[in-house]
């Protein structure tokens, strides 16, 4: 009956996956529990439907835009202080502890960052939004995952490397992407649709589409 029940949530919210059988219902009514509770913490602070854990700080949440069916995990922190505004699409998760920051500096104000449909990062992950960062749809990340979409300047020796300033090109992730746990993604780096990035990688430059793509620093291993 539960797994029934399951199924018919799962669909309505645009999930096309089958439980999986084993499933006990003692685990279902867990999870029917937490995510009821996260729901009412969501309508609570937003007035509108977002599932939201425990301890979730954003700052600035009136520029922060999101979509249907949205889930920030326990103890997530968002800075929304940015020029254009912190927007999720549909069904977008955020892993537990994820900070998700993009004024980093009183020297600059942040762009922000933009994450597509579907799309979602596992716990302990971060996002360096001051240079801007932009996800497409569909993308599925790993934990640990990390962005930082600014560079400090260090060409000039008579300065400390503090005082020389930043540069910021921003990143950009396609649609239809793995990328596995510890990827580190650096400012300027761009990743084309239907591509793999393996666990550990340090991504900097442009990649094509379908492509698998992996190291230190990640170079193409692969086509797919």
């Amino acid at each position: 009956m539960l797994k029934g029940l399951l199924k018919k949530i799962l669909e309505k919210n645009g999930k096309n996956y089958t439980p999986d059988p084993n499933l006990s219902d003692k685990f279902i009514l867990q999870v029917f529990k937490s995510r009821f509770i996260m729901l009412v913490r969501g309508l609570y602070f937003f007035q509108r439907k977002i599932f939201i854990g425990k301890a979730v700080k954003i700052k600035n949440k009136r520029n922060f835009k999101f979509g249907a069916n949205c889930t920030l995990e326990k103890y997530v922190s968002i800075d929304c202080y940015a020029k254009n505004s912190v927007v999720f699409g549909d069904t977008v998760k955020i892993g537990a502890y994820s900070t998700i920051g993009v004024t980093s500096h009183m020297s600059k104000y942040g762009l922000g960052l933009k994450i597509g449909n579907n799309s979602g990062v596992g716990e302990y992950s971060f996002f360096g939004c001051s240079g801007g960062v932009v996800i497409g749809n569909d993308v599925i990340m790993g934990p640990y995952v990390s962005f930082h979409s600014e560079n400090h300047n260090f060409s000039d020796n008579s300065k400390l490397i503090r005082e020389q300033g930043v540069t910021s090109e921003g990143i950009v992730l396609g649609n239809n992407i793995w990328v596995g746990a510890k990827s580190t993604f650096l400012d300027g780096c761009e990743i084309g649709d239907n591509c793999v990035v393996a666990a550990g990688s340090v991504v900097r430059g442009s990649f094509p589409k379908n492509v698998v793509i992996g190291g230190v620093p990640a170079k193409v291993l692969k086509s797919i």
